[in-house]
């Protein structure tokens, strides 16, 4: 395996306008007043409030630990269905549509100690949230209880490399207009947190997988591939990121308030999604051996693409998240974090 061997800072200016100085704006200590019935003035510290902006795969992974830690978590989502499953696991969930003129979720911000936004640019749009609410965003939040928010990006940022190593320094190249918006919104909330004078974290994660999302799955289940899927197969370098350490990354610049920025949130081994793809099939060929042959076949061909004939791949670096935010994967190849999730199941075939 290639290691990556960049120096890499925080993003400045080459990346965005102004450079965030956590040490000079945070607020070392955030506290709620309130007066008793003596007319006195009390305070106390703000409670671990979490609001999730489109509770998702990685956004419902990290609700659940939270709540297992004592957390308040509130979130939104887009379908009847998901708000009462969300409802299930404790969560106050509302109906958003960030297009619509409904208030309420944003009026709920106010109560907020920490902010984790994943819900992507539209096109023609851009950031829905920035674009159509942000005057409502930025009253809802300063009134001094938020103290941390992190907006979940992506490394097609970066666009082609031709296979090299990218790291947060690297000239973004976005070619797509979703990867134009995408460098937008990542600018917009920055500047919220800049704005409100908190520590404000963009993590530009690569291809998320984990329990119940992941080539095991598409094995398994042998879920049709999608378009974008197909694309992909023949790729040299994906870089991919198991749920967990994507969750193990926020807990830690939660816990670490100057180290923020811009971050590569991806394992060490961006790989061929065939190799994934083959070394999965081993794994449920080790496992369910009777099941392989009559109900298994590789959904992707195995051959990788030549050295001279790579467009758009990149190999994203990941040493500034491992030493600004202290990171030690829990999974820090897709054989790892694959085999954890096999091991897990019990008889995915019933």
């Amino acid at each position: 395996m290639e290691i990556c061997k960049l120096a890499v800072q925080n993003p400045g200016p080459c990346n965005f306008p102004r450079a965030f100085d956590a040490h000079k704006h945070l607020k070392p200590c955030q506290f709620r007043c309130f007066s008793s019935s003596d007319g006195k003035i009390y305070s106390s510290p703000v409670a671990n409030r979490m609001f999730i902006f489109g509770v998702g795969f990685v956004g419902k992974f990290f609700a659940a630990q939270l709540k297992k830690e004592g957390w308040d978590i509130s979130g939104t989502c887009q379908s009847i269905t998901k708000k009462k499953e969300l409802e299930n696991m404790g969560l106050e969930t509302y109906l958003f549509n960030a297009e619509s003129e409904d208030f309420k979720c944003l009026t709920s911000l106010q109560d907020t100690s920490h902010l984790l936004i994943s819900i992507p640019p539209i096109l023609g749009l851009g950031d829905p949230l920035l674009g159509l609410h942000q005057d409502l965003l930025l009253s809802k939040l300063s009134n001094g209880n938020l103290q941390w928010l992190c907006y979940l990006s992506t490394t097609s940022v970066y666009g082609d490399s031709g296979g090299a190593w990218v790291d947060e320094n690297y000239p973004v190249r976005a070619s797509s207009e979703s990867a134009k918006a995408r460098l937008a919104a990542e600018e917009g909330w920055l500047d919220l947190g800049y704005a409100l004078g908190i520590p404000a974290y963009v993590f530009r994660l690569g291809g998320i997988y984990g329990p119940g999302r992941s080539a095991l799955d598409t094995i398994i289940k042998q879920q049709p591939l999608s378009k974008n899927q197909r694309k992909r197969d023949s790729t040299n370098y994906t870089s991919r990121i198991h749920v967990a350490d994507i969750c193990q990354a926020l807990t830690a610049s939660m816990n670490r308030p100057s180290s923020s920025g811009v971050y590569n949130i991806v394992d060490d081994d961006p790989a061929a999604r065939a190799e994934v793809f083959v070394f999965a099939k081993e794994l449920v060929k080790e496992k369910w051996p009777s099941k392989i042959a009559e109900n298994i076949s590789s959904p992707v061909a195995t051959t990788l693409q030549k050295k001279d004939d790579l467009k758009g791949e990149k190999r994203v670096c990941n040493a500034l998240m491992k030493r600004a935010l202290m990171i030690n994967l829990l999974h820090p190849t897709y054989r790892s974090g694959l085999r954890s999730i096999a091991e897990s199941l019990h008889n995915p075939f019933h």
